[in-house]
């Protein structure tokens, strides 16, 4: 009896461990099995759960062995009910956490267990175009976030909803009535504007010297550019506020970039909620605050245009179109009514800015950053601009055909210095096999920008910034474009997902790096000898924002006057 006490009583505490304290013959006893068979039950389910699960991607590649499919692509174990997420939370930022695995396991796919979800990572283009291009339809959704659903005001607009009746609705409303050629040239002037402005801004700041010029933040002036082109385009305005004297941003302006560049951060950033979401009342790496903040920001300067916008419709006081807001308030449906809700513009108004501001003016800066510390880079680009241009106008969206080197060196610096470290994700519909591999249904699948637009086996000197590597036999006598079908770097991808504004932003980037090049002479900052190249951790901007010397270098007659 005694015996039979001790037992039930280091049963209560942990009855798992007690099938070890009893002979197989005395486990089906009255005394035993009265005290712990209930409580060995479902502990034993748990326990055998727990060790099927850490085991998962064995067991289902068991699995598919004998079913004679292909195994999961590699990767580390995961750990019960989280998958790798400790691992992940250790070695942030993610992504490097992600390349230096793939590295170590000498691999070009991997999966990676984060939570319940496989996520894949690719670095290679040959298999990112099976994903986008052989199997294109089964992975052209997005993946369900809490900052995605915060970003879209619940999946309203385009870039992060998942595939269904909305996105398709948006979808057409982007391709036949915002980024169609007939409106792309209706807002020629409102770009042409900005882009003088860009030119009247820097002019203003370097004459600050006088004739020697002035240092210039030249990160500040891109993103300026770039916000300001869609503003113009978007809302007809240039400054939420009164801007600054010298045509640089205001309070205003600078507090909203700030919030989109601070979006673009978060919105997937491998949050610990996505993979589990009960811990979302935790938000334990603060995403998901951040990004309601910032779009409160955003909401702030945005949201009060648009409903000043539609009363004034709806009241009869405005009768004609005069922007893209105008043409996204009156497109009716078959019945005559309003196509689009409040809600679906605003938030397809705040993924234009998100899509549109990043990329130009990062590609910009880091080429011109390049480019600064290659001198004879820069003069190739301002021979062909007074080549093709002259010194005695500016360039214009017409020429950008004829500026081969200008566009090659926007390629590498896509190429080498992408702004984010992965593609928006996508999402399996179904299970599907990829590069002989097997991927869940309910995978996301990230194409790496940082790796396959350093993949060695695909370039070249992959560390070094060569224009030339994208011009045939180094000579810019052809066109060159910034899409890259062939997936070797990522602009705008491919298939169903592609950038739907692909031609605004392949113009704003060439017309960008164009202007800053023939408008002035850049030069070394005083007391530097080299610009530095060191990424941030997060985005991929320069750590520090350029800084260099301008001097004006047309005749005075060319500059916008103020």
């Amino acid at each position: 009896m005694e015996q039979t006490l001790n037992i039930t009583a280091v049963a209560s505490l942990n009855p798992i461990f007690s099938l070890f304290l009893l002979p197989p013959q005395k486990w089906s006893s009255y005394e035993y099995s009265l005290v712990t068979t209930q409580k060995l039950i479902p502990f034993g389910i748990l326990f055998l759960s727990l060790v099927i699960f850490h085991h998962k991607n064995k067991f289902i590649n068991i699995f598919n062995k004998n079913k004679r499919l292909p195994s999961l692509p590699p990767g580390p174990s995961p750990w019960p009910l989280v998958g790798n997420i400790p691992e992940m939370w250790r070695n942030r930022p993610a992504y490097r956490w992600i390349n230096r695995v793939m590295k170590e396991l000498d691999t070009n796919i991997a999966c990676f267990r984060l939570g319940n979800t496989s996520v894949i990572a690719v670095n290679s283009p040959e298999i990112a175009k099976e994903f986008l291009k052989n199997h294109d339809a089964v992975f052209a959704s997005r993946p369900l976030t809490v900052n995605t659903g915060i970003l879209s005001l619940g999946f309203l607009a385009t870039i992060v909803t998942p595939v269904g009746n909305q996105w398709k609705k948006m979808r057409r409303v982007l391709v036949h009535d915002v980024f169609n050629r007939s409106k792309m040239q209706w807002m020629l002037q409102r770009r042409n504007e900005e882009a003088d402005n860009l030119v009247r801004y820097i002019h203003n700041l370097s004459s600050n010297g006088g004739s020697a010029g002035q240092v210039v933040n030249v990160r500040t002036a891109a993103q300026h550019y770039t916000g300001s082109v869609v503003r113009k385009m978007m809302f007809n305005r240039r400054f939420y506020g009164k801007g600054s004297e010298d045509g640089g941003p205001g309070v205003e302006e600078e507090e909203h970039l700030s919030a989109l560049f601070t979006l673009l951060l978060h919105v997937y950033a491998f949050s610990v909620v996505d993979y589990l979401p009960w811990m979302r009342a935790f938000d334990l790496d603060g995403h998901e605050k951040k990004v309601s903040e910032v779009m409160e920001v955003l909401k702030k300067y945005q949201e009060v245009i648009v409903n000043e916008r539609v009363q004034q419709w709806r009241e009869g006081k405005k009768m004609e179109a005069e922007d893209l807001l105008d043409v996204l308030i009156t497109l009716k449906d078959e019945g005559g009514k309003p196509l689009l809700s409040d809600d679906e513009i605003k938030a397809q108004i705040t993924e234009i800015f998100l899509a549109t501001v990043d990329n130009p003016s990062n590609a910009a800066e880091w080429a011109l950053s390049e480019m600064l510390n290659q001198p004879e880079q820069l003069e190739k680009a301002v021979e062909e601009l007074d080549r093709v241009v002259g010194k005695d106008k500016l360039v214009q969206e017409h020429d950008i055909p004829n500026l081969p080197y200008i566009t090659a060196c926007l390629r590498e610096a896509f190429r080498l210095h992408p702004i984010a470290p992965f593609n928006v994700p996508h999402l399996s519909f179904s299970d599907c096999i990829v590069a002989g591999y097997f991927i869940p249904k309910g995978s996301h699948v990230l194409l790496s920008r940082f790796e396959l637009g350093r993949n060695p086996k695909v370039w070249e000197d992959p560390l070094r910034f060569d224009p030339e590597r994208h011009l045939k036999d180094g000579v810019a006598t052809q066109q060159v474009s910034l899409a890259e079908p062939e997936l070797r770097f990522i602009t705008f991808t491919t298939g169903r997902r592609s950038c739907l504004g692909s031609w605004l932003g392949t113009t704003m980037s060439v017309m960008l790096l164009a202007r800053l090049v023939q408008g002035f002479t850049w030069s070394m900052p005083p007391g530097v000898e080299k610009i530095d190249l060191i990424e941030a951790d997060s985005l991929l901007l320069k750590d520090t924002p350029f800084h260099a010397h301008a001097k004006p270098r047309l005749p005075a007659s060319v500059y916008p006057i103020n």
